[in-house]
């Protein structure tokens, strides 16, 4: 015999496993778990012990009902000698009175209580001999009903139970009679057995009597449940006596038509399709048709707009309306209080084109050297400057006079109070001029124009007059309304008097704020800082900014860390026209974004959550939209090509100058993608990005770490580093040029007359030619005309003259030409050799 299992043990002298191991524990048989083996000499010892203690159980249990107990109910004098036999299994019998449903146990129980008034008297004599006898009885039969407990009994004791029904009465006495004693606590094991042999006959009983009544009741449950979710399904009840029968009828589908008041309901500037369906009632499919019969194509999980969401819910007879976030009720516009306002500074943007020495003028202003750190010499960025003279405070703002760098002018102008249009002298009037004056007109923002490089031997202020007249700007000199100035940086001529016209023009314009209020102002130009995070200069505007105050920009909200001045020094707080750095923002916030400042730090979470959602809602409606009219259009993208760019640079405003340019490179053939474009270093991520979607990562002014750069040479993705804004256009150019697909004129070299066909084995046939104009050349394109028509093109395979080969054959003179795959020469016909000369598309 193998080896056995403690819970496979358990199983076969019905205990449980917790039981079993307490016992061994008592025995001092080492196991560790359920899942243990014994051997069979242990398991023989387990059932000799074990079988021990249940025969003395079962003796006890049998004497109990039918001697003990009701002995010591009617016979109290003559049981007390029997005490000490009977004693030590008292508080056995108390804890197993409940233990009535027991199958030998039953009958014996029931021939001794039948009995009950006539009998008792002749027991007294007896009682001695019949406990004997019962206890030599009980060892064999006992055996017999513990250890193979099959499902026969059980069955015979519901049986003797239904039967047993009508004297409930003495059930009932009986129960009350074993439940007085029933006070000293019995040992745990013998407890535990007890209570679980005690549940396992109950159970079926109870099944049995309320069987019916709770199936009835749990399907009703779950039927009803049911009703609740499905309109598919209707619950007709129909009850029968006492009996409840549930039947479900199918149903058809009934078309409920929601109130008026459900008819109208509230959405944002944008929803996805799938959810107004949801909302109206209707599936996705219904309103996929009715778009498409109003001309307009979108899937279920694309976003649409607010007005076309509202036409389609008029044709279902529903009624939208524009639910938004009241942005006006946190962000609250001021009234000023006369009495509270004070002067300010005023803020002068430079303008004027590329290399007129914008920088180099305010170098002198300030007395710095600005440009010398700028890249090829040029200025890149939008700065702002604050500068204290002899007269007052000014803060200047230079922007950069490359073309690409329209939209940081334009922001320019929009800030400023004053413009100072700076224009060579020896140069004149250029296209980033006649803008930069555009972008003042529109701002309707005063000009001062300073002439400079006067100093040079070519320069020519009256032309620079003459040609800003007809730009429509007209010198006071010549009865017009503008300041001219002639200055120059390098040799510090006319500076002072220019810093005099700035603050005479700034007091005719009466520029005053409001320095207790809350901040407002405008971001001039942000970066992501390595070290600090983002960073964002902004132009305060009215009102004071102070460091750990709440504010928003943009998209992004935060509380202001730290402030610093344009050379970096710490400053606690910032006033009206006071350019000031940033730091705490929660992201970049784009070149151009309103700063407010809040109260609450709440407030500016709120915002900038409605925002970033409402940004991102305009985002996706913007990719997924697509009428009827542009699907021809997209199907025929396939044949157009994409150059995909990641782009990152070291601000905000070199990203979007950066931007604008290239995408502007693109053309019927090649589409240019600005895939992804941050502040910041060259990461990981954007490597990946960029082998994904197989882009070019341009770097301006920023460096990769190692690590990423050699991450990129696996996943071979191109980084290009450059920090000057023209290379970049250039190289991006050649990219454009390259991907382009050429052009080919036809140029035609000669012709020759086929005057004889040679047939030669293993080789076809050769036609023998006389070249009657050009030259025939070999390796070129051939065509066989014949009557006219075009009867085959192909290519020159071999070119003879006499028995020699020819590289070429000229006018005048006889040869023997093979045509590559081609045989069917005919005397007469005519053979035109030519080739196509590539020509290489060009972007202006």
């Amino acid at each position: 015999m193998s080896n056995i299992r403690i819970y496979e043990l358990a199983r076969e002298l019905n205990m449980p496993n917790m039981a079993l191991l307490e016992k061994l524990k008592e025995m001092d048989i080492l196991v560790s778990s359920h899942m243990s083996a014994v051997d069979p000499e242990t398991v023989t010892r387990i059932k000799d012990d074990l079988m021990g203690t249940k025969q003395e159980e079962l003796e006890v249990t049998r004497i109990k009902p039918t001697v003990i107990r009701r002995r010591r109910r009617t016979l109290k004098k003559e049981v007390a000698p029997e005490k000490p036999d009977a004693e030590p299994e008292a508080p056995i019998e108390k804890e197993v009175a409940p233990l009535e449903p027991e199958n030998p146990v039953k009958k014996s129980d029931e021939e001794a209580i039948e009995p009950k008034a006539e009998e008792l008297p002749d027991l007294k004599i007896i009682k001695p001999e019949k406990v004997k006898k019962a206890k030599k009885k009980k060892g064999p039969s006992a055996k017999i009903i513990k250890l193979p407990v099959s499902p026969k009994p059980k069955v015979s004791e519901v049986e003797e139970v239904q039967a047993k029904k009508p004297p409930k009465k003495h059930e009932q006495a009986a129960v009350s009679i074993k439940k007085k004693p029933v006070v000293p606590s019995p040992p745990p094991e013998q407890v535990e057995a007890k209570k679980k042999t005690k549940k396992r006959p109950e159970e079926p009983i109870k099944d049995k009597k309320f069987f019916k009544k709770k199936i009835s009741f749990r399907r009703k449950e779950v039927v009803e449940g049911a009703a609740l979710y499905s309109e598919r399904q209707r619950i007709r009840k129909t009850r029968k006596g006492a009996k409840g029968k549930i039947a479900i009828s199918p149903q058809k589908p009934q078309i409920t038509v929601p109130k008026a008041i459900k008819r109208k309901f509230k959405i944002d500037e944008t929803i996805v399709l799938s959810d107004l369906a949801r909302r109206m009632g209707i599936k996705a499919g219904e309103l996929i048709k009715q778009l498409m019969s109003l001309g307009a194509i979108a899937t279920v999980n694309q976003t649409i707009d607010f007005d076309t969401a509202a036409l389609v819910a008029a044709e279902f007879d529903y009624e939208l309306e524009k639910a938004s976030f009241e942005e006006e009720s946190i962000i609250k516009i001021e009234e000023d209080d006369p009495s509270k306002l004070m002067l300010r500074p005023p803020v002068v943007t430079i303008m004027g084109h590329v290399d007129h020495g914008k920088t180099s003028l305010l170098d002198v202003i300030r007395k710095t050297r600005v440009t010398d750190s700028e890249a090829g010499g040029i200025t890149q960025h939008i700065a702002a400057y604050f500068v204290s003279t002899e007269k007052g405070h000014i803060v200047f703002l230079d922007t950069p006079g490359h073309e690409a760098f329209t939209a940081m002018r334009a922001r320019g102008a929009k800030v400023t109070d004053l413009v100072v249009l700076v224009v060579a002298a020896d140069d004149g009037v250029m296209p980033q001029t006649i803008e930069a004056i555009n972008h003042s007109k529109a701002a309707e923002v005063p000009i001062i124009v300073a002439i400079n490089k006067i100093d040079k031997q070519n320069a020519d202020p009256e032309r620079v007059r003459r040609e800003l007249s007809e730009a429509g700007i007209l010198s006071e000199d010549w009865g017009g309304d503008t300041i001219f100035l002639e200055v120059s940086a390098k040799e510090n001529q006319g500076i002072d008097n220019l810093l005099e016209m700035i603050l005479l023009q700034a007091e005719l314009l009466e520029l005053k704020a409001n320095p207790e209020k809350l901040a407002r102002g405008h971001v001039i130009e942000a970066k992501l800082d390595s070290g600090r995070g983002p960073v964002a200069t902004v132009l305060i505007k009215d009102g004071t900014i102070h460091t750990g105050e709440s504010v928003v920009c943009g998209i992004h909200h935060g509380k202001v860390r730290a402030l610093l001045n344009e050379r970096s020094i710490r400053v606690e707080k910032a006033g009206p026209s006071i350019p000031v750095r940033i730091l705490g923002l929660s992201g970049v916030p784009l070149a151009g974004d309103e700063l407010i400042a809040l109260p609450f730090d709440k407030s500016a979470k709120q915002v900038s959550i409605f925002r970033s959602q409402k940004q991102r809602s305009k985002n996706l409606s913007k990719t997924s939209r697509l009428s009827l009219e542009k699907l021809h259009e997209k199907m025929q993208e396939g044949e157009i090509k994409d150059l995909n760019l990641i782009i990152k640079a070291d601000v905000q405003g070199s990203i979007e100058a950066l931007s604008d340019s290239l995408t502007k490179l693109g053309n019927e053939e090649v589409k240019i993608n600005v895939i992804h474009s941050a502040t910041g270093t060259i990461v990981e991520s954007d490597v990946f990005l960029a082998a994904g979607s197989n882009a070019i990562i341009v770097g301006f002014n920023v460096r990769p770490g190692l690590k990423v750069v050699d991450l990129a040479n696996e996943e071979n993705v191109d980084i290009r580093f450059y920090d000057v804004i023209y290379n970049v256009i250039k190289e991006i150019k050649d990219a454009i040029v390259g991907m382009m697909s050429s052009t080919f004129k036809e140029q035609n070299l000669g012709r020759a007359e086929i005057r004889e066909v040679f047939r030669i084995p293993k080789v076809g046939a050769i036609a023998g030619c006389y070249v009657t104009d050009g030259k025939i050349e070999r390796g070129q394109r051939a065509r066989i005309v014949r009557d006219g028509v075009v009867g085959y093109d192909g290519k020159i395979a071999s070119l003879r003259r006499y028995k020699d080969d020819a590289k070429e054959v000229q006018t005048g003179y006889e040869c023997g030409i093979g045509i590559e795959n081609y045989h069917d020469f005919k005397i007469g016909d005519i053979i035109e050799c030519y080739y196509l000369e590539e020509i290489k598309p060009k972007i202006d």
